[in-house]
């Protein structure tokens, strides 16, 4: 039998990667089961409201983080599946059926990772109170449940919106800020946006990454992880699950005729380290500021003697002290520096193989071939097709 054709709107803001992610679950259960949709999404994939209360279709799915969408839908006579965050106060959520991302969860994954790094001082970046949004706030609220739970002290900045007018004395707020926390300490970014003020303040006020500043973002949008030549370590949202839970969700409104009040919260897919918070507990100066330089410059082809000269001790010395404090030698930690980027771009791109060894600073690609045999007995083309 022939299911029969509904026409659905899509409200949402394809800027926000979250909007994105949720737009691809949708589509995903729109081609898994074959449901007779026809969908309606502006051309520059952005929500807008001007034309709802005009339009004639049987079922919305919508972003709820938007405070005017669902001040607007809220009340409709038409099937409508909210999708937003979670709200630490059950009167906060919608009358309508609600798919949400589990703020606290999304918080935790990041804090349990710096606690894992051997972190102790901790502190949060968010956003100024933007009118009407809660999730900002939820994942304050989150983190400061959890140091408080477990006894720690952690700093709260929100700082400022950002604008062109006022970005340069924007970053230098931030980098007092930074300077005036407890060494060394982990950061967790209200969302990658933020996160990545957070790299580019260190680098203007002199601070080292991750040895001094760990810093945990949430979103891995694939644009701005490597929007920095420290790349972020990001917590992974279930963003494409809860785009799939909302479609399902109304599918069964559509065919059942039936409204529904329910939350279905969906938890993080996980932390993906990079190299923001490679750290481990180091307390010799000179091999912090080695570790800071190869972490830098590694992918530029650089030698043990170029680490050295940074530092302004001999090779010798700095190589016993590297090796004491790191149990492998400096020209290891170059070499492994290399290899995470090689494998980074193998995975996360599609770039030439040329382009990666010598992005990966491998004079040939030759050598990339013979490097990837000896450590993983692949090829860098196998070892890309096991991650497609």
């Amino acid at each position: 039998m022939t299911e029969d054709k509904f026409s659905i709107t899509l409200l949402f803001n394809a800027n926000k990667v979250f909007d994105r992610k949720v737009l691809e679950g949708i589509g995903m259960y729109l081609q898994t089961t074959g449901v007779n949709w026809d969908l309606y999404l502006e051309e520059d994939f952005r929500g807008r409201l001007e034309q709802i209360y005009a339009w004639q279709g049987d079922g919305i799915i919508a972003d709820f983080d938007d405070p005017e969408i669902r001040r607007a839908l809220e009340n409709s006579s038409r099937p409508v599946v909210g999708v937003g965050g979670s709200h630490s106060n059950q009167a906060d959520y919608p009358k309508v059926p609600y798919v949400a991302t589990d703020n606290f969860e999304l918080v935790n994954a990041a804090y349990t990772h710096l606690r894992q790094k051997g972190f102790s001082q901790f502190a949060f970046y968010g956003v100024p109170d933007p009118l009407g949004v809660i999730w900002p706030k939820e994942r304050e609220l989150a983190m400061k449940e959890l140091v408080n739970r477990e006894g720690y002290k952690c700093d709260f900045y929100n700082g400022r919106i950002t604008q062109p007018a006022s970005w340069q004395s924007t970053m230098d707020e931030l980098g007092r800020w930074l300077l005036r926390l407890p060494k060394p300490v982990g950061i967790v970014a209200v969302t990658d946006a933020r996160a990545r003020h957070l790299l580019q303040a260190c680098e203007l006020v002199g601070l080292m990454v991750p040895d001094q500043v760990s810093i945990v973002g949430i979103d891995d949008d694939e644009v701005v992880r490597n929007l920095h030549k420290i790349s972020l370590t990001s917590v992974k949202q279930g963003c494409v699950d809860i785009g799939y839970k909302a479609a399902s969700i109304l599918h069964k409104m559509l065919n059942k005729g039936k409204r529904y009040e329910e939350i279905h919260l969906i938890k993080p897919l996980g932390v993906v380290e990079r190299a923001s918070t490679d750290y481990k507990a180091v307390d010799d100066p000179y091999v912090i500021q080695a570790l800071h330089f190869v972490r830098q410059n590694a992918c530029k082809g650089i030698k043990v003697e170029q680490v050295a000269d940074f530092v302004g001790v001999s090779r010798s010395n700095l190589e016993k002290r590297f090796t004491f404090e790191r149990g492998h030698s400096l020209h290891n930690e170059i070499h492994q520096v290399k290899l995470n980027r090689a494998c980074e771009l193998l995975k996360t791109t599609s770039l030439e193989l040329n382009d990666v060894a010598m992005q990966s600073g491998y004079p040939s690609l030759q050598y990339l071939y013979a490097i990837f045999k000896k450590h993983f007995s692949e090829t860098p083309k196998q070892y890309r097709s096991n991650y497609s």
